[in-house]
């Protein structure tokens, strides 16, 4: 399994079961409770004392630490198959409630939770917000912590935004996804919804009137005014 190219800090904790045993096909989103950086929340992570970790920590400024290699299990949700199963990012967030999150790390976050679909072959991510379904991941493969124990975690700020963060996690998948025909589809409807310029109105009424156009089908990725010039001239 490879790990993020988004990583810019790399500070692997000790507090990991290595290998993970399951295929990662779910991401749990977690909230710090600090306004911390990589390197502070990195150096928390190194101590076994703390007997805990995160595949990912995005801090306040929007930069991404690696913990545990996405090989490995991390030791974040309180419950083993989910952090077999999950990479897990811990989210640098205010320390009282809704535990918010900066515009810099929430940007951060849904790049990182792209890049992890991508790499993992997750072809959507899924929120329905029903713990019921944990594990049922064609039908929701979003987890959070205090589905697992009693905590706030991740806060109701992005608790909340669950279901934004799969919507633009999944228009970012769609992109990177779109065959040369569907692009082809799109800028051909585009360039034939552009408003008419005022100067060509009289070549392509011209261009009707010798039968080169009906003036409203798309010809190809120019202008359909612009199409209708060249063939008129031509």
């Amino acid at each position: 399994m490879s790990n993020s190219p988004l990583a810019v800090y790399t500070r692997l904790s000790p507090n990991r079961t290595r290998p993970r045993n399951h295929t990662i096909d779910t991401i749990t989103i977690h909230c710090y409770v600090g306004q911390v950086t990589v390197q502070s929340a990195g150096a928390w992570f190194a101590k076994e004392s703390a007997q805990a970790s995160c595949n990912y920590v995005v801090d306040k400024d929007g930069k991404i630490g690696l913990i545990v290699d996405e090989g490995d299990r991390s030791w974040c949700s309180s419950n083993s198959a989910n952090d077999h199963r999950a990479v897990t990012i811990e989210v640098a967030s205010d320390m009282v409630h809704p535990y918010a999150v900066t515009d810099k790390a929430y940007s951060a976050l849904i790049a990182l939770c792209a890049d992890i679909c991508k790499r993992n072959g997750i072809p959507k991510l899924l929120w329905q917000g029903d713990k019921s379904l944990v594990g049922q991941v064609d039908r929701q493969n979003l987890t959070v912590h205090r589905w697992f124990a009693n905590k706030a975690c991740p806060g109701d700020y992005l608790y909340s935004r669950m279901g934004d963060i799969a919507k633009q996690v999944n228009a970012r998948l769609e992109s990177d996804t779109m065959t040369g025909e569907e692009i082809y589809k799109e800028l051909t409807a585009y360039t034939a919804s552009l408003p008419l310029p005022g100067w060509a109105k009289e070549e392509l009424e011209e261009a009707v009137a010798m039968g080169i156009t009906d003036g409203t089908d798309p010809m190809g990725l120019i202008p359909r005014y612009q199409a209708a010039i060249m063939a008129k001239r031509a």
